[in-house]
């Protein structure tokens, strides 16, 4: 059985924050928005269908809370949680706290504007915020 390695591209893309009872929780290097990205400690699953029933519970449980703990600390009006793959196949779910103001409201975050990463204390701050939002879901 092959060990669980993430995707090249995510692996350029986001930053570690910590892992939960089933994925990988990362956030997106783009201050822009508050986005995570949620990768199931799989190896070789591209599809949620793949999962067991009770991990696809807990993908959907993981995805909701921290969206919900997000969403409300943040003050947003609206939360996305997608999965696309089609340019990361690797299964993954991006969880996206969206604002009226945000610099693309109402498109999708994706393929809109260059992202602006995260300075050093940017980081830290946003990482801190998370372990705290997803304190609930550790195992």
């Amino acid at each position: 059985m092959k060990n669980f390695t993430l995707d090249e591209r995510l692996l350029a893309d986001t930053l570690p924050v910590a892992d939960l009872p089933l994925c990988r929780l990362l956030l997106m290097n783009d201050a822009r928005y508050p986005w995570v990205v949620l990768v199931p400690r799989h190896a070789d699953i591209s599809e949620v269908f793949e999962l067991s029933a009770t991990d696809q519970q807990q993908l959907w449980r993981e995805a909701t809370q921290l969206g919900e703990a997000m969403k409300t600390a943040l003050g947003g009006d609206k939360l996305n949680i997608a999965t696309l793959g089609n340019v990361v196949s690797q299964l993954h779910v991006h969880v996206v706290v969206r604002m009226h103001t945000d610099a693309t409201w109402p498109a999708p975050v994706w393929g809109n504007g260059s992202p602006q990463p995260y300075d050093l204390d940017g980081q830290v701050q946003m990482r801190d915020r998370l372990l705290a939002y997803s304190q609930g879901l550790k195992s």
